[in-house]
């Protein structure tokens, strides 16, 4: 991502994180941060049409400990797809290795929102109260599935909003292709790659994840071009990694 571009989106984040902002401003200065790192997205595949050699398909694993694991790489998975990237879970001791796959320039937006998002959800669990009665971990399980939902909604939405602003149709055909590659890459690594079960939860959280999904900054200035953060979720009861 240029200079130019990720002091926009450095800057609108800043704003939208200020605590002086109501609830109105921090929602206008996301939404263009994420039309902001949408736009980069098309613009990357246009020009990687054109050169291939700027923006090449290739691979990066991620590590997702716990607790919370199998939550995670579900948010992991929820920011990917939208963004044209496959992952592949696999089980690593008490939590997950997720083995990404996209264009350099897509995987470069994934680790960005990944990072800011664990750190929102991390914020998000620590301000809500589990309901009386409730097992904490089961709570906390469907409150990560309904910010991860959300999450993933609110991406599609932007990137569909970026492709049709370029108003042509070799737009759609250049981010197709470039899904058609990376599921190619998929199948070559991993030709008997089969889909996870439906996970079945609990807790009565996920509404209350939603929520959170939808005031969600997606992106976080302090992740930019840096190392990726993994904050911790939950505590002594936040129950086992899976």
């Amino acid at each position: 991502m240029s200079e130019a571009m990720l002091s926009k989106v450095r800057k609108l984040l800043a704003q939208a994180e200020d605590a002086a902002c109501t609830p109105a401003e921090s929602a206008a200065f996301t939404a263009k941060a994420t039309e902001l790192i949408a736009r980069y997205g098309v613009d990357r595949a246009l020009l990687a049409a054109r050169d291939p050699t700027t923006d090449p398909v290739g691979d990066r694993v991620v590590d997702v400990v716990a607790p919370y694991a199998r939550d995670k790489a579900g948010l992991l998975a929820a920011v990917a797809d939208p963004l044209r990237c496959r992952c592949v879970r696999r089980p690593a001791g008490q939590g997950f290795t997720l083995h990404l796959f996209g264009f350099a320039s897509d995987l470069e937006r994934v680790d960005l929102l990944f990072t800011s998002l664990l750190v929102q959800a991390a914020h998000g669990l620590a301000g809500t109260v589990v309901p009386p009665g409730e097992h904490p971990a089961a709570f906390r399980r469907s409150w990560l599935a309904g910010f991860a939902r959300v999450i993933s909604e609110r991406l599609r939405v932007a990137e569909a909003g970026a492709a049709a602003d370029r108003g042509t149709p070799s737009v759609a055909l250049v981010l197709a292709d470039r899904s058609d590659r990376v599921a190619r890459r998929v199948t070559e690594v991993y030709p008997r790659l089969r889909s996870a079960p439906i996970r079945r939860l609990a807790g009565s959280g996920f509404g209350a994840g939603a929520m959170a999904g939808h005031r969600a900054n997606l992106g976080h200035p302090d992740a930019v071009g840096g190392p990726a953060v993994r904050p911790h979720l939950g505590g002594p009861d936040a129950g086992p990694a899976r």
